[in-house]
């Protein structure tokens, strides 16, 4: 040994006992970070990405925090987005550059974009050798919704609808009864209308009765309560219908709330304060929405409020409102990402995201128990949302639908708020969309 060590040694030999076990106790913890550090790097890793307020933000950690419990070598690192808008735009854009992530939500609306890119992994085979989920598990509804040419592609979460969210303290002050569950279109007409009104007397409307998006996807339902279409097929389309008799009819029938009845508030008094946040603020008695609203509206301390089926027309019908846990085909963990989605459909993850209040849960017996009927919880009539399932109807699914309904809607909005008239606004609409419908079909799809 050389001098150097001979006198390190003898240093280390000449230390207080106590500062020896303390060396010991720091070579001991230096050892367990690094075991530690060696065992993440181990863990199979995912990127789930979703979008919602906080209130669904806590509720996927809360999900995620269940599943790393379950599966301890998996790792999921959530990646939240508030906004659904900058949702959209940052998934394409992830898609679009190869990086997208393992799992993400997706609407039904638009997945189809990505599906026909060949960017999605299919789910029928995962879910045919499931022993946690079985197709026959879900709402009917949901599946084929997410089934494309023939193969289900994403695992949907829930099966909302649009339903009629109504200020029950408005209703008392005016002495009107609490909307019925057969209620009619001119019930509700004339329901808006007791409620619309100028509380000082200055010709200004203070409190409106109703609250609506002039959208497509809003004015639906009314068409097709009326025995009209929005496409001439609904699973091969191949062009809009909105200029046809029955849906002329009921598309009037919702701008003459705006034009001729003024229960909404037109473009000026919308751009100033939307009619969600008129709803939230006790200034307007009803607006609808779908189950989406409804952690926000559980905020509410200044009113009691409640939801009510929409309006039945010459049939009954509403429109289907579900997003799904879809799977990067690029993945580089797909067994991972699967055991993640397989989860997170089971009763106890679906359980953990419908105590949020956000979802309308896609499995029937999650949405039949007290976990989503919560006598407690509002809304009250919950039960609402179950009873539309039957009576659902979906948009198309192809993959320039998402170009196509922003198209329309911009011609209904335009008539909605009287710049053009809806004969001329249906024309425009069924003009301007006419190329997105042959890029579908130029792609192959149906």
């Amino acid at each position: 040994m050389n001098p150097v060590s001979k006198k390190s040694v003898s240093y280390f030999c000449e230390l207080p006992r106590v500062w020896v076990l303390y060396l010991y106790i720091l070579f001991l913890l230096f050892v367990l970070v690094g075991c530690a550090d060696d065992n993440d790097a181990d863990a199979e890793k995912l990127r789930f990405m979703v979008f919602g307020d906080p209130a669904e933000r806590a509720a996927y950690l809360e999900l995620v925090d269940a599943f790393h419990q379950k599966y301890p070598g998996i790792e999921v690192q959530v990646n939240h987005i508030p906004s659904p808008r900058d949702y959209r735009t940052r998934l394409a854009t992830e898609y679009a550059a190869g990086s997208a992530p393992d799992v993400s939500l997706m609407n039904y609306r638009r997945y189809a974009s990505f599906a026909a890119k060949e960017l999605l992994e299919p789910l029928g085979p995962y879910l045919a050798e499931s022993s946690e989920i079985e197709s026959q598990d879900f709402y009917p509804a949901t599946i084929d919704a997410f089934t494309w040419q023939g193969e289900l592609m994403c695992i949907p979460q829930n099966v909302s609808s649009l339903v009629v969210y109504y200020n029950a303290d408005l209703f008392d002050e005016a002495g009107i009864g609490y909307p019925a569950d057969d209620w009619t279109w001119d019930q509700f007409l004339e329901t808006a209308k007791a409620l619309t009104k100028d509380l000082d007397d200055d010709g200004t409307i203070d409190q409106y009765g109703l609250g609506l998006e002039p959208s497509l996807f809003r004015f639906a339902p009314f068409v097709w309560q009326n025995k009209g279409q929005i496409v001439d097929n609904d699973y091969a389309p191949n062009l809009l219908t909105l200029d046809q008799p029955f849906a002329l009819e009921a598309l009037q029938w919702v701008v003459d709330l705006q034009e001729v009845h003024g229960v909404l508030p037109g473009r000026i008094e919308e751009a100033a304060i939307d009619s969600e946040s008129r709803f939230i603020s006790g200034m307007t008695a009803m607006y609808l929405n779908s189950r989406r609203g409804t952690p926000s509206y559980r905020e509410i301390d200044s009113f009691t409020w409640d939801i009510a089926p929409l309006p039945i027309g010459k049939t009954k019908a509403g429109i289907l409102h579900s997003d799904a846990y879809c799977l990067s085909q690029t993945s580089g963990a797909k067994e991972a990402a699967w055991k993640f989605i397989e989860f997170a459909n089971s009763i106890k993850g679906q359980t953990i995201i419908a105590n949020s209040g956000r979802t309308v849960p896609s499995l029937t017996s999650v949405a039949e128990s007290t976990v989503f009927l919560d006598p407690i919880m509002p809304p009250s009539r919950a039960y609402v949302f179950l009873e539309n399932a039957p009576f659902l109807r979906r948009v198309p699914v192809i993959s320039t639908w998402e170009e196509i309904e922003d198209i329309a809607s911009q011609e209904l909005e335009r008539a909605f708020y009287g710049d053009v008239s809806l004969e001329e606004a249906a024309r425009l609409a069924v003009q301007r969309t006419d190329e997105y419908f042959n890029l579908a079909r130029y792609a192959g799809q149906p």
